[in-house]
């Protein structure tokens, strides 16, 4: 499978950056669910289709120049300059079989394409004059998308470390183009900006204190009451992380309308998060258990965040399952789920609650059991 480099990932979601263009990629449903769980989701996604039979007549005429790397074609644009002509070389994989089968392919993946992103993609006839093909997509991508969520979702996802809010935050913010917002991600940004603010939260940050409650949630609550979450929606992570947290949100109007609980037992987030390591030359992550570095050169230099060491860890879990109580008695309403299998899983499960309505209050609230 086609990897995405992850300096070129960095490079291309850069704030300061314009925007940015992928062509060809990705290629399958697997693909498109790992840039979303980089944080790299588009807002336009444009399928460019026409008959097979028109494809590979045009992939038959296909040239290249070597030299600067144009391509021509036999019938429809051949270059001007006899020059450029006599250094044309034919494009790799253009034979009729070759095309028959990259395009047996491409249909086996096009569905689940489609249904990834569903919401802001759109399918263009490319067999027509290119001028024409160009005026439509241009017009699709200076649109704006509407949710389609049936509210304004504010959605929070609570649980330990390791059970995947971040990954899931970024599928449901792809599927109904809302906010995602990531706490730590936030107070981040903030200390990184050269204010009075991010010069107080810089040190504790840097040497993993814990930011002052009244801090934080002054933070949280300034970028929550921006417009694109106002008019979009969110989906929350990484807070609140007690009772008095969650009510002074609550009591500052941002109270969310679905609420997650993804559970799992500790020595489930044990495995995940302990073996977890960081190559710091590409910043991607690795696992020692489900994702190998590919090789001894990369393994040597790997390291692990202290965060995530045995002690470290334990420490986090036994404060989540101290504030944990009080949380699930605040969110009355909220719905669990088991975090402790396949991430896609997940997602179906917490997308079929946010589309519909949610349930009524039972009068006996069902807790679940580490073995859910």
């Amino acid at each position: 499978m086609k990897q995405v480099k992850e300096s070129s990932l960095n490079r291309a979601w850069k704030p300061d950056n314009k925007g940015w263009v992928f062509e060809g990629f990705p290629k399958t449903r697997e693909q498109a669910f790992r840039l979303q769980a980089a944080g790299i989701a588009p807002e336009h996604v444009v399928l460019l289709d026409a008959p097979d039979t028109v494809l590979i007549e045009r992939n038959l005429g296909k040239r290249i120049d070597p030299v600067t790397g144009d391509v021509y074609h036999t019938s429809f644009d051949w270059p001007s300059s006899e020059h450029v002509e006599k250094r044309l070389v034919e494009a790799d994989g253009i034979w009729e079989s070759e095309t028959v089968a990259g395009l047996l392919e491409y249909q086996r993946n096009l569905k689940g394409l489609e249904s990834t992103y569903s919401t802001v993609s759109r399918v263009i006839n490319a067999d027509q004059p290119s001028i024409d093909v160009f005026s439509q997509v241009l017009t699709f991508v200076l649109s704006r998308h509407r949710s389609v969520a049936p509210h304004t979702p504010r959605i929070l996802l609570h649980g330990p470390p390791g059970s995947g809010k971040s990954l899931q935050a970024a599928l449901i913010a792809q599927k109904y183009n809302i906010v995602n917002i990531c706490c730590g991600q936030v107070l981040k940004a903030v200390a990184a900006d050269e204010t009075s603010q991010g010069e107080l939260i810089k040190p504790g940050l840097e040497t993993g204190q814990q930011v002052p409650d009244s801090t934080v949630l002054k933070i949280l609550t300034e970028r929550l009451s921006r417009l694109d979450c106002t008019t979009r929606g969110w989906v929350l992570h990484g807070c609140p992380r007690n009772l008095e947290q969650a009510e002074k949100l609550n009591s500052a109007g941002f109270t969310p309308n679905r609420v997650f609980f993804l559970d799992m037992p500790d020595e489930v987030a044990v495995e995940r998060v302990t073996f977890r390591m960081t190559d710091p030359v590409t910043g991607q992550r690795y696992h020692s258990l489900y994702k190998a570095a590919p090789s001894q050169q990369i393994q040597d230099r790997l390291q692990v965040n202290p965060r995530d060491s045995a002690e470290s860890l334990q420490r986090r879990l036994d404060l989540y399952r101290t504030n944990l109580p009080e949380l699930q008695e605040l969110y009355s309403d909220a719905i669990y789920v088991n975090a402790d299998q396949d991430p896609h899983a997940i997602f179906e499960l917490l997308e079929s609650h946010i589309v519909n309505r949610l349930p009524k209050p039972l009068s006996h609230r069902w807790t679940p059991s580490p073995s859910d």
